[in-house]
């Protein structure tokens, strides 16, 4: 769709929501900080937001992992990230779900216990990323092995930047 493939599509998909849970998470101890009703709406919203879009990056992530060329390495990272990624998004669903049904009216401790699972979560949002991030720049996941083979014989071709920085002499100037 749009010339974009399915791994193409994941890889839109799923810096924005990371962004936005990130911030309802600190937007939600900055409501707990200063006891403002605005900033713990803004944390909902956010959340909102960041558990919509994460759950549609997931969905990418699902058709992509069917579609692109992988072997044995890639499967394994790609099993851990799918994995991580359902946790941590049930997490932030959990999360968001407990707030709407309790119409945030939660006793201190209940808050302090989403609190934590948001924490949590946040953990599994960088595990995640670092796991995507090893199948992309570690493995070329996503890349074809016609590209990937193109883009090998590219580099060993090499390529010439010209005269080494120290040997450019600076135009003299003055004060």
């Amino acid at each position: 769709m749009l010339g974009y493939d399915a791994a193409r599509w994941h890889a839109v998909l799923n810096d924005l929501p990371a962004a936005l849970l990130l911030v309802a998470v600190l937007f939600d101890f900055a409501a707990a900080t200063t006891k403002r009703e605005s900033l713990m709406w803004a944390a909902i919203w956010t959340l909102w937001a960041g558990v919509i879009g994460g759950w549609a990056a997931v969905v990418a992530g699902k058709i992509a992992s069917g579609s692109i060329e992988h072997g044995e390495a890639i499967h394994e990272i790609m099993e851990k990230h799918e994995n991580v990624a359902l946790i941590t998004m049930s997490l932030f669903t959990v999360v968001l779900g407990w707030r709407l049904i309790r119409r945030l009216q939660m006793p201190a401790q209940e808050l302090a216990l989403t609190r934590m699972l948001s924490v949590v979560g946040l953990a599994g949002l960088v595990w995640t990323g670092i796991l995507g991030g090893r199948l992309v720049f570690d493995h070329a996941a996503g890349i074809s092995s016609q590209k990937l083979q193109a883009e090998i014989e590219n580099r060993e071709a090499g390529h010439e930047h010209g005269a080494p920085a120290d040997t450019v002499k600076a135009p003299p100037h003055s004060h």
